[in-house]
């Protein structure tokens, strides 16, 4: 397995994860914005600049299953407390390889650096880039560590159109040098995660991202 987070998410984007083995892997942070937990099969990484030391020992003095530890509500508000940070819910991870040309869906890149979409994802990436289409966005950004990540809006009014599903889709056209594109969807939102599944995005984990106070 990896050593650094760049080289764990690197090989589970290629199907190689780490060892079911139960155990917990603690990383050093590899932007200050980006700290939290991904839940893989009976493994778990928490990336972190806490001491990996506290972090053990707060996932040891929990009275619950050793596999669900780290995604239980009392570790990570513990992490949260002692990190000062935020969060909003625990994500279904998922990747999806690059794809060759030019999407086929019609889009317009927004240029503005002052548009809300764009200045709402500088919170949580950087490169940030957004296009839009008849009834939806999408955005492409540099997230945890340093992967590329997509996300996707799209009109009430629009919907069950499969306009989510291109949208995605389109992301794999987009993505830089031939990279894997990395999205996270809410475990409740069973549209987006239909319309990313549908795009070829397979799930890899679970995540719980800890924000960095707004400055």
């Amino acid at each position: 397995m990896g050593r650094t987070l760049t080289e764990i998410l690197d090989a589970a984007a290629e199907g190689r994860f780490p060892p079911p083995d139960g155990r917990t892997t603690v990383v050093p942070q590899e932007h200050r914005r980006d700290a939290g937990v991904i839940a893989f099969t009976a493994h778990s990484v928490v990336f972190t600049d806490e001491d990996p030391d506290w972090v053990h020992a707060t996932l040891a003095a929990l009275d619950c299953d050793a596999l669900a530890a780290t995604m239980n509500p009392r570790f990570l508000a513990a992490l949260l407390d002692r990190t000062g940070r935020g969060t909003d819910t625990i994500d279904l991870l998922t990747v999806a390889g690059p794809l060759p040309g030019a999407p086929a869906l019609e889009l317009v890149e927004t240029t503005d650096p002052d548009h809300p979409r764009v200045r709402r994802a500088l919170r949580r990436r950087h490169d940030v880039r957004v296009w839009s289409a008849a009834g939806g966005v999408l955005v492409l950004g540099r997230g945890v560590a340093g992967r590329w990540e997509a996300a996707i809006e799209v009109d009430e009014g629009v919907r069950h159109r499969g306009l989510g599903r291109e949208l995605a889709r389109a992301a794999r056209h987009l993505v830089p040098g031939g990279q894997p594109v990395w999205s996270q969807q809410a475990t409740g939102n069973a549209r987006s995660i239909r319309a990313f599944q549908a795009a070829g995005y397979r799930p890899v984990g679970a995540e719980a991202l800890m924000l960095a106070p707004h400055r």
